[in-house]
């Protein structure tokens, strides 16, 4: 991997993990084209999430500060709940999930997939209840589309939003509190990889830590610029403009090129 395919990883990276596309289908396929193989695959892919976490801590930092001073309340345990199905199902397909992150071609089934959860999103646009309103079974529901959004193709952020909204919540609690979720969902991610660090899965002298700082600061700033563009969006704008991309141009172009 060269610096500039590391700075254009990191941008992909930061612009498609906060907007309703796939970001681990979007760097599967640059690696793919890039000819980036093996286990430093997955490792600068978690790089790239320790960048784009640090925006997302910065956006959200009065949130996060609350939860900080006052853990035992109604957010932090709708937000542990949301993250135990991805919990579960990273234990029990974890290496299936990790293979499927050197496999292209099962790319365009899983854009599709998401054109049509976008599709559907805009559907449920139309809620009028706010985060305070959020109840168990919600975070339940909306935990269970993030799980199965761990899947390359299929977008995370998309996925909450459109379960959120078609929970009865507004536009802004839907994105709120799909990326309240990504906090703890990107700790654990690196959480796990770095165990793998420390179990000698992955050797540290086979990483260039030249393109993993690049990548983790161009994931930052861009992450930072795609947050803020999507809590703007969300407030005007539909989601099925980026379920055409997804299913008329993107899936098209991996299915011919790929």
């Amino acid at each position: 991997m060269s610096l500039l395919e590391a700075i254009i990883l990191g941008l992909i990276q930061g612009l498609s993990e906060f907007l309703p596309v796939s970001s681990s289908g979007h760097l599967l396929v640059f690696h793919h084209i890039f000819g980036i193989t093996g286990e430093d695959n997955l490792t600068f892919i978690i790089v790239l999430n320790m960048g784009s976490l640090i925006p997302l801590l910065w956006v959200f930092h009065k949130d996060v500060i609350a939860l900080i001073r006052n853990p035992f309340q109604k957010m932090t345990a709708l937000l542990i709940i949301a993250t135990l199905p991805l919990i579960i199902v990273t234990l029990l397909f974890q290496d299936y999930i990790e293979e499927m992150f050197h496999l292209v071609r099962f790319l365009p089934v899983g854009f599709v997939i998401t054109g049509v959860i976008l599709l559907l999103s805009d559907k449920y646009s139309k809620g009028e209840r706010d985060i305070k309103s959020l109840r168990i079974i919600d975070a339940v529901l909306v935990g269970l589309a993030q799980a199965v959004a761990v899947f390359p193709g299929l977008t995370r952020s998309g996925s909450t939003i459109t379960a959120s909204l078609a929970r009865d919540l507004n536009r802004e609690s839907a994105a709120k509190f799909s990326f309240l979720m990504s906090i703890p969902t990107a700790f654990g991610a690196i959480a796990l990889r770095a165990g793998h660090i420390f179990s000698g899965r992955i050797l540290l002298d086979d990483l260039n830590f030249l393109n993993l700082t690049a990548g983790f600061i161009t994931a930052a700033i861009s992450g930072y610029l795609a947050i803020n563009f999507m809590l703007s969006l969300i407030k005007k704008a539909k989601l099925k403009y980026f379920a055409l991309y997804y299913v008329f141009a993107l899936a098209i172009v991996v299915l011919l090129f790929f």
